[in-house]
């Protein structure tokens, strides 16, 4: 669910220029990583390699107790830097010394070292911290949900703030230790593989790891009372998945659901190639949103996903994200295509390897609902502002440009390119020019003009059809379009859409994420 730290523009651009006279020129870090998008979001003059958190969580007064040890190489010299973080601070050490610390804006941590650090140094920042991650509002929304028996942290394309300080932009991906202190008899989830659980005078601490890169806005936290399943897949992951015991009619849909990852994952490798990371599952606990999210190795479902009934499409569409989003992820968030697109398009595959209608089939009658003049075709998904980031069409028409690649180079080509994009850019970031790029090289044809129609050019393209698809190019008129036959896939994919209807709780309304 996407929403914006800093709205106006005009303001963004100038709380980036507002370096203060004291400073030297060229030794502050940028208090954004310059994304147009989120301009206050992210921060420039280092890299982060690693985050270890270790925390402490109270689910009746929602407090929130943190250490985070953050491990980064600078990539200028730095007299100051900043980190994006929200909750109340109590000390900062760098290298081990104490540092000062300021606030400034909503969400930006101000750290002044000791002594200024050299480009290419390796940096250690510790930050201590509390405080109650529900209560911290920011343009009047949260990304952390309280439910009836904890909490959870599930947000796109920010949710870090709310409860560890970090250098929140996917282009600053790192790995990740987590360490949570709760309640005997409470349970907290989070990425990776659990390495180990132990309890001491009335609480347990899970430890979790992901050893692979992980963006910020991937990295969930969920406590609470759990229902837990853990098996291996056949290459011998771990598998485990979470249900909140509450989750009243949705639960038999829910568990139906999750409980198919195994085979959805495997079956994904095939289209995909290899998984890539160390640990597989999902988790659905007790909230009132209806999104779902890609969070790395273990997406988050809300029970709403499974009101109608079990659904699998869902689960489909957020692990395909392991591979287009997580693995390789945005260079930034105007390149959304690269992870929606193909999350939809996946669900068209799946809907065909099931055989409840084609990614052809899909395709026709996607277009056949939305005639010349719906604002559908307005939408750019190859950058479609930060307005429309998850508006359906940056899903559906990014689907349908998909589709007329495959039908342009064909399926050997068609279905090479997919696998061969995240084994050439696996646990880094791209942009929609380098899937361009990488799509001609492949296919040896010219593809520019092709992904200009779909992906930019405000207007209703003509059909992708295939041959033998039996509907002619061009536009249909409202009559013809009538007649599209609806796929039997169609329904279920259509209840996903609210993937990304990432509004808060507290009523934010905003059609967010995917999480569709």
């Amino acid at each position: 669910m996407h929403r914006r730290f800093i709205v106006p523009s005009a303001l963004a651009a100038t709380l980036l220029l507002a370096i203060p006279a004291a400073a030297s020129p060229g030794t502050v870090g940028a208090p954004g990583i310059g994304d147009p998008y989120y301009p206050a979001s992210g921060n420039g003059g280092y890299d982060v390699s690693h985050y270890d958190l270790r925390l402490k969580y109270r689910p009746t007064t929602d407090l929130l107790e943190g250490t985070a040890t953050i491990l980064a190489t600078t990539t200028q010299e730095l007299s100051r830097f900043n980190l994006d973080f929200g909750l109340d601070v109590s000390e900062v050490r760098v290298n081990g010394r104490k540092a000062r610390f300021a606030t400034s804006g909503d969400h930006e941590l101000e750290v002044t070292p000791a002594a200024p650090l050299t480009k290419g140094k390796d940096v250690s920042v510790v930050v201590r911290y509390a405080g109650k991650p529900s209560e911290l509002k920011i343009n009047g929304w949260t990304a952390w949900a309280r439910t009836p028996d904890g909490g959870v942290a599930a947000q796109e394309p920010e949710s870090a703030v709310w409860w560890y300080p970090s250098n929140d932009h996917p282009l600053d991906k790192a790995t990740y230790d987590v360490s949570v202190s709760v309640p005997d008899g409470t349970q907290a989830i989070s990425n990776g593989v659990l390495q180990s659980q132990s309890s001491r005078l009335g609480w347990t601490r899970f430890n979790w790891r992901s050893d692979k890169p992980q963006a910020t806005y991937l990295t969930t936290l969920a406590i609470g009372r759990f229902d837990i399943t853990t098996d291996r897949t056949a290459d011998g992951l771990p598998v485990l998945n979470a249900y909140s015991k509450d989750l009243g009619p949705n639960a038999g849909a829910a568990r139906a659901s999750i409980e198919r990852t195994t085979e959805v994952a495997e079956w994904l490798t095939g289209v995909f190639g290899p998984y890539p990371f160390n640990a597989l599952g999902g988790y659905v606990p007790n909230v009132t949103s209806g999104f779902a999210l890609e969070t790395q190795t273990r997406p988050f479902y809300s029970p709403k996903q499974f009101a109608g009934g079990a659904n699998v499409s869902v689960v489909v569409h957020e692990l395909a994200h392991q591979w287009y989003g997580d693995s390789v992820s945005v260079d930034g968030w105007k390149d959304i295509w690269i992870n929606e697109g193909f999350a939809r398009y996946s669900q068209w595959l799946w809907s065909e390897r099931e055989g409840e209608g084609t990614a052809q089939e899909l395709a026709d009658y996607t277009y056949a609902q939305h005639p010349a003049d719906d604002p559908f075709w307005k939408v750019k998904p190859g950058d479609p502002g930060p307005d429309d980031q998850f508006d359906i069409a940056v899903y559906d028409r990014g689907a349908l440009t998909l589709q007329a690649l495959r039908n342009e180079v064909g399926d050997v080509t068609f279905f090479r390119l997919l696998k061969g994009w995240p084994a050439e850019h696996a646990y880094g970031n791209a942009n929609v020019g380098d899937f361009v790029r990488y799509a001609e090289r492949v296919s040896g044809k010219p593809l520019a003009a092709l992904f200009d129609t779909w992906l930019y050019q405000p207007s209703r393209p003509a059909l992708p059809a295939a041959a033998d698809a039996g509907v002619a190019e061009g536009a249909l008129s409202a009559r013809t379009a009538a007649r599209v036959e609806r796929p039997a896939s169609w329904q279920k994919i259509a209840a996903t859409n609210t993937v990304h209807d990432h509004g808060d709780e507290a009523g934010r309304g905003q059609a967010g994420h995917d999480h569709r």
